[in-house]
């Protein structure tokens, strides 16, 4: 049981902190102006804020859970010694202090908003990076020491970003398909303008990964498939591939699409496939989290 609410809370924090990150990075990247500006396209206030709160509170709930799987008791007088000790003896719980202080400041920076919109995506955009990046201390990178723990964190770091950058900017596309009709000529801006940004971070996630798998596995795949681990890892890589297939069908065939039928204004059926390709990526990316959140639990020896 402990486990599985474990695997939760890896899971729910992966994806509200990625699209903490992810939606500042799509604002800042692919709006313009007072575009940025909650409310004008993206109601970011209620979105960026609800997020940073609701990683406190997973945070929160994911220490507590520690604390007591490492101490073994459950009363809370004898539970908050360990907390303690935890939260500022361990580089797990100095980096849950890192990340507390960097929602803090997401929290904070969205508050900023109506006067200066550009500032305050940038500001919660780097709470969001911090908050974000402070994952790689619950993962397999923290068992390794050295100059090989540096650069396994390194690549975490890439790895969360762009994929949290992704994230971010599946859920916005989303959320403008939903109200596509007065919101059509920023779509399809922005559609276009992503083209670059998602490619660099298709090939991030894509390298960092076959750099992490180095990292943990090594260089073999022996044995693979005769592990939860590699089994759970095959699957991710299937869902991956699919992420794949998605994106460049969205590229290469329904943007372009979504512009020709701009032009005629007859747009519902192109804005209504892109609507489905973009729901259905972004499931995927959803389950692949789940994935990540179960592998992170389990050892990487091939059994």
């Amino acid at each position: 049981m402990s486990d599985s609410i474990n695997i939760a809370l890896r899971f729910a924090l992966y994806l509200d902190l990625m699209l903490l990150f992810g939606l500042a990075a799509f604002g800042l990247y692919s709006l313009r102006g007072q575009e940025r500006q909650s409310g004008v396209v993206l109601n970011f206030k209620a979105l960026l804020l609800s997020t940073a709160l609701l990683g406190v509170l997973l945070s929160a709930a994911s220490m507590l859970c520690m604390a007591r799987a490492m101490s073994g008791v459950s009363d809370w007088a004898e539970l908050w010694p360990h907390i303690e000790m935890m939260m500022f003896e361990t580089d797990v719980g100095l980096s849950w202090d890192l990340r507390i202080a960097a929602l803090g400041l997401a929290g904070f920076a969205v508050m900023l908003d109506k006067r200066w919109p550009t500032a305050s995506l940038g500001l919660v955009m780097l709470g969001g990076a911090v908050a974000l990046a402070t994952l790689a201390w619950a993962g397999h990178g923290a068992m390794d020491e050295g100059e090989r723990r540096n650069w396994h964190f390194f690549t975490d770091f890439l790895h969360l970003w762009a994929a949290g950058g992704w994230v971010g900017a599946l859920a916005a596309f989303a959320l403008l398909l939903r109200q596509a009709e007065p919101r059509l000529p920023v779509l399809a801006r922005t559609l276009t303008g992503f083209e670059t940004a998602g490619t660099v971070m298709v090939l991030v996630v894509g390298v960092t990964g076959v750099v992490n798998y180095l990292f943990i596995v090594g260089p073999s795949v022996e044995g693979l498939s005769a592990s939860t681990y590699g089994q759970l890892l095959m699957l991710k890589l299937i869902l991956f591939a699919a992420m794949l297939v998605f994106a460049a069908l969205n590229r290469f065939h329904l943007s372009p699409l979504l512009e020709q039928a701009r032009q005629t204004g007859e747009h519902s059926v192109a804005v209504n496939a892109l609507r489905r390709s973009m729901v259905l990526e972004f499931c995927v990316a959803v389950v692949i989290l789940g994935l990540v959140a179960w592998l992170g639990t389990l050892s990487p020896v091939m059994e």
